[in-house]
């Protein structure tokens, strides 16, 4: 299964080299950091079913946010697409409907970019289980 999941992030790794090589580089690496962070946080629920956070929250340095507006790219709902291409062809659900928030922040690590993922709050198994019964 490791060596499955190695050849998996160097198909990954290739397809984001290709890409930013043909766009610029921010935007794919943000997809990637996307994809990451939902593949990290699946919760497998059955054999067929497994479930992935629907709320994620992208915070860009002021100066990564600048250069995305400037070009006039709709980040949000770029990331969103390509966020839901990557579940379907991984087979995911989302925990509610998919949301991708971008903000602009002093407080990013790095000093470009930080993404988390969550499930919505409000969102409580037990109204699954009245919606089955």
């Amino acid at each position: 299964m490791q060596t499955l999941n190695r050849w998996e992030r160097a198909i990954e790794r290739w397809e984001a080299s290709l890409l930013a090589k043909v766009v610029r580089s921010e935007p794919v690496e943000l997809l990637g950091a996307l994809k990451r962070e939902c593949d990290s946080h699946t919760v497998v629920c059955g054999p067929t079913r497994v479930v992935v956070p629907n709320v994620y929250d992208v915070e860009l340095a002021d100066a990564v946010h600048e250069e995305l507006t400037r070009r006039g790219c709709h980040v949000g709902q770029e990331l969103t697409d390509q966020l839901m291409r990557h579940a379907e062809d991984k087979g995911y659900e989302w925990a509610g409907p998919l949301t991708v928030h971008v903000s602009r922040s002093d407080r990013v690590p790095n000093g470009r970019y930080r993404v988390v993922g969550r499930p919505m709050t409000h969102i409580r198994a037990d109204t699954f289980a009245d919606a089955t019964a």
